[in-house]
């Protein structure tokens, strides 16, 4: 079982920036894929990036760009550096991973990961 445990969070101006950690403890971190998942008030879970063993990443088309999602596996910790906030961009955000290969960004992402930090809330104001 992986214990996973967000930080970072905060409220920000659109146009600034926060960065995100989540520290994990678990068993052969670096064969874990990793991953970003936000949910805003009112609406459904959302996959924001992925992380694959070998450190190559995806994100969502709203973020890319804005957003970089990166592991440090020897502090078995995972980050998500956000930059240009927008209001859009409010939100809880979570670390989730699973054992394996890291499934496309999207709904089926989301079933597929089965540990889950209790998530961070991340607030921006126009």
């Amino acid at each position: 079982q992986v214990q996973l445990v967000e930080s970072g969070g905060g409220s920000v101006e659109a146009g600034g920036s926060l960065r995100l950690s989540c520290a994990a403890s678990a068993f052969m971190y670096d064969s874990l894929c990793l991953a970003w998942i936000r949910q805003a008030p009112q609406k459904e879970r959302e996959g924001v990036a992925i992380i694959r063993r070998d450190a190559t990443a995806d994100y969502v088309d709203s973020v890319r760009g804005r957003f970089t999602i990166s592991r440090d596996n020897a502090k078995k910790t995972l980050y998500l550096q956000m930059n240009n906030l927008k209001p859009e961009d409010t939100g809880l955000y979570f670390c989730a991973a699973r054992a394996g290969s890291c499934p496309m960004l999207g709904p089926m992402l989301i079933r597929q990961l089965t540990s889950w930090g209790q998530g961070t809330q991340v607030t921006v104001s126009s």
